[in-house]
């Protein structure tokens, strides 16, 4: 016994129409064809994308059909598809007189009135249909004011569409999915935050309700609560990727960095590896002090954004902070491949120089970012103290005297000026400049020390910063 095939039948039952409309179009007697009938016949030219036959049929469908309202309609939505929108729009009236309880006819009338740059009619008109609707029919014009409100770039209005679909249908995935992104887009948390409280008193297995609540409890730094409303989401829903992704950001702005890895190790689990991750991992390893797995993470990050000289330059500072010149210069040389004049690059770059002894190399390097950053002190300061390490004091001179013209006066460059002076033997000119400097800004005596710690052994120097230290 040969089984039903539902599928097939149905298949059948279409080829068959089309027969009889072909001899329909063709003039043979008998050939008798209900409305439904016809807008299943031009559903299957639209299907096939073949708005010529698809029309054909249409036409005929309404001289045989005059008054029907849905073949109206379908014949509207040809007229749409190949952007005849104004003779759309007064088929659509036409319509309307016949059945304007259908809902596809607010929804074409609303695409017209959006092809034709005028939002506010399609506004108005939905606004007005929502009045018409219940149940599903109106949750479907709310999606569709909601979508005409984006276009239109109220984005207030698109927040209360949704927010007035969960009123009415609590558990609708797409307006749980779509309000979680305009929450945040809005900054309207605390209003989300209350609309799902309700929800989760209704249903409290809803792991969406959960997720977007706690969503808003981060949109407002509310960190913690946001944890707890995770934790509650993924109990319900171990596999939600989303929910362990955004509890690992919210344990890293907590700085409880253990817990963040776990809760990212869980999305890697669950997820495709993407680069966000493994970075997120990295930057939780660095904070850790495990420079190795931090290294091993952000290589995994960068193997997936080949093209990101950031990832290459956090591998160079986990090698820095380890003291491994070399091989941080080598993650370097890779990130000023793909961006040469970033200044944290050279600056980076320099500082291992100087810390090999390379001192005319790191000059080159911290030239680089006084060359572009010229009002950053930080370049300054790095390229005078490597000039002051080669025993460069000419150069370094000239250079603390461009420092001060390029930050407008910065008192440690006055310190600087004067550390260069006395060890470059010019002591009378060094300590009436150190003189100088502490008059200025005595806080900046430290840095002037940390230069040269056995500077406080050269007497003069001590007797000035004890002077000022008394009449302190």
């Amino acid at each position: 016994m040969q089984e039903n095939n539902p599928y097939r039948e149905d298949r059948e039952q279409l080829r068959e129409l089309i027969r009889q409309y072909e001899h329909l179009k063709n003039g043979r007697k008998h050939s008798f064809i209900d409305e439904d009938s016809f807008e299943r016949i031009i559903a299957y030219y639209q299907e096939k994308e073949d708005l010529v036959r698809a029309m054909e049929a249409a036409e005929i469908a309404s001289e045989q059909y005059p008054y029907s309202g849905q073949l109206l309609i379908k014949k509207a939505d040809i007229l749409l598809a190949t952007r005849r929108y104004l003779e759309a729009l007064e088929i659509l009236e036409k319509a309307e007189l016949f059945d304007s309880a259908d809902i596809n006819l607010y929804i074409l009338k609303t695409d017209a009135y959006l092809a034709l740059d005028q939002q506010e009619k399609a506004v108005m008109l939905l606004e007005e249909a929502l009045s018409l609707f219940e149940g599903e029919e109106k949750i479907e014009l709310l999606f569709e004011l909601a979508d005409v409100y984006d276009d239109y770039e109220d984005f207030e209005k698109v927040f209360d569409c949704l927010k007035m679909v969960l009123e009415d249908e609590p558990n609708n995935e797409e307006a749980l999915y779509k309000i979680c992104f305009w929450t945040d887009f809005t900054g309207r948390n605390e209003e989300s935050i209350r609309l799902h409280l309700r929800i989760i008193d209704d249903f409290p297995y809803n792991e969406l309700a959960w997720f977007n609540l706690a969503a808003a409890y981060q949109g407002l730094k509310l960190y913690e609560k946001a944890i707890d409303a995770y934790q509650y989401a993924i109990a319900i829903e171990e596999k939600f990727d989303y929910a362990w992704r955004n509890m690992g950001d919210a344990y890293i702005r907590l700085r409880r960095y253990r817990e963040a890895i776990e809760a990212l190790e869980k999305v890697n689990e669950l997820a495709k590896p993407e680069d966000v991750i493994f970075e997120a991992l990295g930057y939780c390893y660095d904070k850790l002090k495990n420079y190795a797995q931090a290294r091993f993470h952000y290589r995994k990050a960068s193997h997936l954004r080949t093209d990101d000289s950031r990832l290459f330059y956090k591998i160079a500072g986990t090698y820095y902070k380890e003291e491994q010149w070399e091989a941080c210069l080598k993650q370097l040389d890779t990130a000023l491949k793909i961006h040469p004049n970033q200044a944290e690059y050279n600056l980076m770059a320099g500082e291992c120089k100087n810390h090999l002894g390379l001192f005319k190399d790191g000059v080159q390097y911290f030239l680089a970012v006084v060359g572009n950053r010229p009002r950053n002190t930080a370049g300054w300061e790095a390229l005078i103290r490597c000039l002051y390490n080669g025993e460069y004091f000419e150069e370094a001179l000239v250079q603390a005297d461009a420092a001060l013209i390029a930050t407008q006066g910065k008192s440690l460059f006055l310190f600087y000026r004067s550390a260069i002076l006395l060890a470059a033997g010019k002591t009378k000119e060094g300590i009436l400049e150190l003189e100088n400097a502490m008059a200025v800004s005595p806080k900046q005596l430290k840095k002037f020390v940390e230069l040269n710690p056995a500077i406080l052994q050269h007497q003069q120097v001590v007797d000035v910063v004890a002077r000022f230290r008394k009449r302190k």
